[in-house]
């Protein structure tokens, strides 16, 4: 049966959350296959709104199981916090299952980001100072901590007082602050794990075994394909792999098990932190953009930089991921331009580029190529067929379609679960 991939396909804050909770109710299994709670998704169901953070978005669905796999770094005070929080809310958190490979972020870990991009000063890269590149960093360097690691104290104590031999240098020396206490970060990560061991499986062996018995996966992206470690804006990213192979490493689901990938877009770009954004406005569309999409970081809640449709972002998305079909959201936010610009290519040293610019100085020098197209003032959020569409909205839709490269297979006219076109079933 098939695994599926839902992804971004810009620079994160798509509608991820809106399109998993939509399949969430056709498939067997969510799962968050990377990052960490520096990212969120907003999910509506009828009146009530939900902010995500770390939790799959799954975890609304009550005939889901909720997993968060090995590619994902927990702050486990942050996630336990977000489970009273829905469980307060009438939420079942009980069916959350937790990889036991999957790194756990230290108090160590949010200082040393912190601080690391304030000395950054004007070449910060916009991280949220929540710990999880630093806690990246060490998996890499294959100092970090597992949750496996919290059942057994003598291991734990072992790897936190030699992270801490080395970071307590760096943090007294270089930036001038007080040391991290071992025994107290001890006590802290040992009182999590009673809590959570009742969740906490081997999530790889569990999927596979799933997906052999007829089930079905939704492997759900945090963030987007531009902020990819490899694959993005690069040194503007984050710290793990958002685009489709990384659902493979973040899941222990190997590819040849991936039956579609799907990328959320937005029919306008968006982007939060720094570095480069060829379609950003300064002007007024750009601030209306901002206020009637209602973009603000569900988790930084930092005002997002809004632009025009990006093409050449579009058909890098589909190369990198291999996108199968693009699930386009928020197209009723553009209601009411009298005419809407689309970049369809950029100017780079006075010649015109299709595609992405490999080189990071080009990529920042890059100007977009706009083509106009006439615009609608009709409102779309009732329209749940294509024909409800006002033509020129038809039509924009259309033609993002034949310049993106992969079919619009589902359209968002509003924030609600309902307000959404269908024109291909993704299950």
């Amino acid at each position: 049966m098939p695994a599926i991939v839902l992804l971004g396909a810009q620079w994160g804050d798509e509608g991820k959350g809106k399109a998993t909770d939509i399949l969430g109710d056709r498939v067997d299994y969510v799962v968050r296959y990377q990052g960490g709670n520096n990212a969120g998704h907003t999910v509506v169901i009828g009146d009530q709104k939900y902010a995500l953070h770390l939790l799959p978005s799954g975890i609304l669905s009550p005939n889901v199981v909720p997993v968060i796999g090995n590619g994902v770094v927990i702050d486990p005070g942050v996630l336990l916090k977000e489970m009273k929080d829905l469980t307060d809310r009438g939420i079942d958190c009980s069916r959350l299952v937790i990889s036991s490979n999957a790194h756990l972020i230290t108090p160590y870990h949010r200082t040393i980001d912190k601080v690391t991009e304030r000395f950054l000063g004007n070449s910060k890269i916009g991280t949220t100072g929540r710990g999880i590149g630093p806690a990246y960093a060490d998996k890499i360097n294959r100092i970090g901590i597992r949750v496996q690691d919290l059942f057994d104290p003598s291991i734990l104590r072992q790897k936190i007082e030699s992270a801490l031999r080395d970071k307590n240098q760096v943090l007294i020396k270089v930036f001038n602050r007080k040391n991290i206490e071992l025994q107290e970060v001890l006590d802290e990560y040992l009182a999590y794990a009673e809590i959570l061991r009742p969740h906490v499986v081997d999530t790889g062996l569990l999927l596979n075994q799933a997906l052999d018995a007829g089930k079905t996966i939704l492997l759900e992206g945090s963030q987007g394909t531009l902020l990819d470690v490899d694959h993005g804006t690069y040194p503007f990213v984050t710290s793990s792999n958002p685009t489709a192979g990384g659902a493979c490493t973040g899941s222990g689901i190997g590819p040849t098990k991936i039956t579609r990938v799907i990328g959320i877009i937005k029919a306008y770009t968006t982007r939060v932190g720094s570095g480069p954004f060829p379609t950003e406005l300064f002007d007024e569309d750009g601030e209306n953009l901002r206020r009637i999409g209602g973009e603000i970081g569900v988790t930084t809640g930092r005002a997002r930089r809004c632009g025009w449709y990006d093409a050449p972002i579009a058909r890098y998305a589909v190369r990198v991921n291999g996108l199968t079909d693009f699930f386009l959201t928020k197209l009723d936010v553009l209601t009411g331009w009298e005419k809407i610009p689309v970049c369809v290519a950029y100017e780079v040293d006075g010649k015109r580029v299709e595609e992405l610019p490999s080189s990071q100085s080009d990529f920042h020098h890059a100007k977009p190529v706009y083509e106009y197209l006439p615009g609608w003032t009709e409102d779309i959020s009732g329209a749940r067929k294509v024909s409800d569409l006002p033509i020129n909205a038809q039509k924009y839709v259309e033609y993002l379609e034949k310049i993106s490269g992969a079919p619009m297979s589902a359209i968002g006219v509003g924030p609600g679960r309902d307000q959404t076109i269908v024109v291909k079933e993704f299950v």
